[in-house]
């Protein structure tokens, strides 16, 4: 058996209230962790292109996986949070250490996920709808994806250091944004600049105890994927088949574990 050796440790997760996050709460919490969730109830898409039961959990609340985490003998609270004000990512730390204590584990996951193209397109290949690059549509991806995780980065690396901490961990997921992300041109911009902004993080707080990572996942299915996506991924010569949120809370949990304590400022691929 394996000893993460995370018993003890606090971590605060983004976006946790369904998919990945969720995920990932659940199972650092399994690992001894005590886990702060943040999540924000989205309205629904109303996107015929996606399952109908994808909105009612984006538009959920943390209340169950907070449930599920006690259930099972863990520690979890929750909060609601909109991380598109910069005023979110003090106050959430201040939770999260009345509730819980300090902060050593930040799971950025959260995204503000929308489809936008430089083309006069409607809609992508999977039949998604597209809106067009603008003022709009680019604040709302940078102001979650980017100002927030760095935000947040920046809020932990202050109070790691002021409290001489030597043991921290930071994770955030991205999905290749640095090659171009057609369909979904900003978001992938957004996640091009979260991965610079962790890779110096990795750098700069290395002499303080911290890792920085980010996880690239495949296609996952945390509720957007319909038929269409599932045969494209079937074929595939590339991907493994449609991965499953618990699969890539996996490689986080490790990235976050003693055993991967030498691994910092990469970016870790799944298939």
């Amino acid at each position: 058996m394996i000893d993460t050796r995370l018993t003890g440790k606090v971590a605060l997760v983004t976006g946790a209230n369904q998919g990945i996050g969720a995920a990932t709460a659940i199972a650092l919490a399994a690992e001894g962790v005590s886990v702060f969730l943040t999540y924000k109830r989205l309205t629904p898409l109303r996107d015929p292109a996606y399952p109908a039961a994808y909105d009612q959990v984006r538009g959920g609340d943390a209340g169950e996986v907070v449930a599920r985490i006690r259930a099972a003998g863990g520690t979890a609270e929750a909060a609601e949070a909109d991380l598109a004000d910069p005023a979110t990512p003090g106050s959430l730390f201040d939770q999260a250490e009345k509730a819980l204590g300090p902060v050593d584990i930040l799971v950025n996951n959260a995204s503000a996920s929308l489809g936008n193209t430089f083309t006069p397109s409607a809609s992508d290949s999977f039949g998604r709808t597209l809106r067009p690059v603008d003022a709009e549509t680019h604040d709302r991806q940078f102001a979650v994806d980017v100002r927030a995780a760095a935000l947040l980065i920046a809020e932990f690396a202050r109070r790691h250091v002021e409290r001489g901490a030597s043991w921290g961990r930071i994770i955030g997921l991205t999905s290749g944004g640095p090659g171009g992300f057609p369909t979904e041109v900003s978001y992938g911009a957004a996640k091009a600049a979260q991965e610079n902004y962790t890779m110096s993080a990795a750098h700069e707080l290395r002499a303080y105890g911290v890792t920085a990572n980010m996880v690239y996942p495949p296609v996952t299915d945390t509720g957007w994927v319909n038929e269409e996506v599932e045969r494209s991924v079937a074929d595939s010569p590339v991907f493994l088949g449609v991965a499953q949120p618990e699969e890539v809370a996996e490689v986080i949990t490790f990235l976050a574990s003693h055993q991967g304590r030498r691994v910092t400022a990469q970016i870790v691929r799944m298939y």
